[in-house]
């Protein structure tokens, strides 16, 4: 699926319907959700995860880049690990962080720069590709969702039905 947001808070509400469409999917409660985001420095990664959170149940104001931590971990009406790959030079520092931890069952798990590493991360997942729209202002936005695995394409569906409805009520353009 693909749509423009035109604002951070469009962006935000985005994900917090995403957020929704994982706690929809009964699934994911056993096993979990990884979502891999990827796009430039400044795309909206982190007010992605911020929305994400707030879908989740999470106190948004806990949410900020761990780019310097590699991972944080907020408590809510359902765990979010928020992870960043940025800083991370190969897939051995990478499990050397304890990553694979952070992919318990029931967890959600949002993975910012999640493009460096793809051969770690589990095949059941969702991507989000966020990018800078150039013909629109500096807060517009592109983004693109995929599911990998099946659990994943049921949550897209949940989300896709969300992001409708609201283009019903107020279009993406």
């Amino acid at each position: 699926m693909r749509f423009r947001s035109r604002s951070s808070a469009e962006t935000r509400d985005a994900a917090r319907r995403l957020g929704a469409a994982i706690e929809a999917v009964a699934e994911t409660r056993a096993i979990g959700c990884v979502v891999g985001l990827s796009g430039p420095l400044g795309a909206g990664k982190t007010e992605w995860v911020r929305g994400l959170a707030e879908g989740l149940g999470v106190d948004t104001r806990l949410v900020t880049s761990p780019t310097f931590v590699i991972a944080s971990e907020y408590r809510g009406a359902r765990p979010l690990a928020h992870v960043d790959f940025y800083r991370l030079s190969s897939e051995a520092e990478l499990e050397a962080t304890g990553f694979v931890d952070l992919l318990d069952p029931g967890q959600v798990v949002a993975i910012e720069w999640s493009d460096r590493f793809p051969g770690a991360l589990p095949g059941d997942r969702i991507e989000v590709r966020i990018a800078r729209d150039a013909d629109e202002p500096e807060s517009a936005r592109e983004v693109e969702t995929a599911a990998l695995g099946p659990i994943a394409e049921r949550v897209l569906q949940h989300f896709e039905r969300e992001m409708k409805g609201r283009e019903e009520r107020a279009p993406w353009r």
